[in-house]
């Protein structure tokens, strides 16, 4: 069977209280072996960690921008704790989600920045790479990650330029793909999936959100109808737009976006390995 990666889903969300061991069977029969969550918050860690070990997934610790608000420098105190505490543990494989929103109106971008670099600082001290919260905020992020380099990652559901995706990937990054892409009007999106380099790409959910095309329902029956829930099965959908716009077969799509997200997650791929 063809086997995916889902490189970014949060299946620590509400959305996925009731049910989530049947949210990764689901997962598992549609072939996507390997999911990585990424925390929000710091309170939001431990119960990361247990999601992780309990379903055979890896994870990741950070605050996320919008969550700076409700954080402070004790949360940053904590985080780097919490680091140290599980750095042994092979399930942690990067710092985030962290990053930066400027979409999201009436932010403090000052703090927001100012515990972004600080986050980075704290992956830079350990070596790991970092999972990026991109939303309309791609050259302050590079601006960072000049000042305090990582050893890469992934620019998580990037809708930046060309020049900026070509920025990120010089830097070590990969770059995240998801329900977007399988949008006919994301033509921009489109265009970075089919004209960047093909070790840019690694496929993504962002589970509960960004749901694909076929899931979407418009703000005008928002109201009447629920919103419709991402799941990580929804890679290998994903992964068939990519495919098509890359004239790749379905199998070499999974395995191009694998091998990329096991080099830019290094410990992603110690784990594979281990596990056999």
């Amino acid at each position: 069977m063809v086997q995916w990666i889902d490189t970014h889903c949060h299946l620590d969300a509400p959305e996925f209280a009731h049910d989530v061991a049947q949210v990764v069977t689901r997962a598992r029969e549609a072939g996507v072996h390997c999911l990585v969550l990424p925390a929000v918050r710091v309170q939001d860690a431990e119960r990361v960690r247990a999601l992780a070990h309990a379903f055979g997934a890896a994870y990741a610790l950070g605050i996320h921008p919008l969550a700076v608000p409700r954080a402070d420098e004790a949360d940053l105190q904590t985080l780097a704790e919490q680091l140290d505490r599980w750095c042994g543990d092979p399930r942690l494989v990067a710092v985030g989600e962290i990053g930066l929103d400027h979409f999201v109106a009436h932010q403090d971008l000052v703090r927001q920045t100012y515990f972004y670099e600080a986050q980075l600082k704290l992956a830079q001290q350990r070596a790991l790479p970092v999972l990026l919260h991109v939303r309309r905020s791609a050259d302050a992020l590079l601006k960072g990650l000049r000042r305090c380099p990582v050893v890469g990652g992934i620019a998580h559901a990037f809708n930046g330029s060309h020049q900026q995706a070509q920025a990120f990937v010089d830097l070590g990054f990969a770059l995240g793909f998801g329900g977007t892409l399988t949008f006919e009007r994301s033509r921009q999106i489109r265009r970075l999936a089919s004209d960047l380099p093909a070790q840019a790409l690694v496929l993504e959910t962002d589970a509960p959100d960004i749901p694909p095309q076929g899931l979407y329902r418009p703000a005008a029956v928002r109201h009447a109808h629920p919103p419709a829930r991402n799941e990580p099965f929804q890679v290998p959908c994903i992964g068939q737009v990519l495919a098509n716009l890359r004239g790749w077969s379905l199998a070499h799509t999974a395995r191009v976006t694998s091998d990329n997200a096991h080099r830019v997650l290094p410990r992603l791929a110690q784990l594979h390995e281990a596990l056999g």
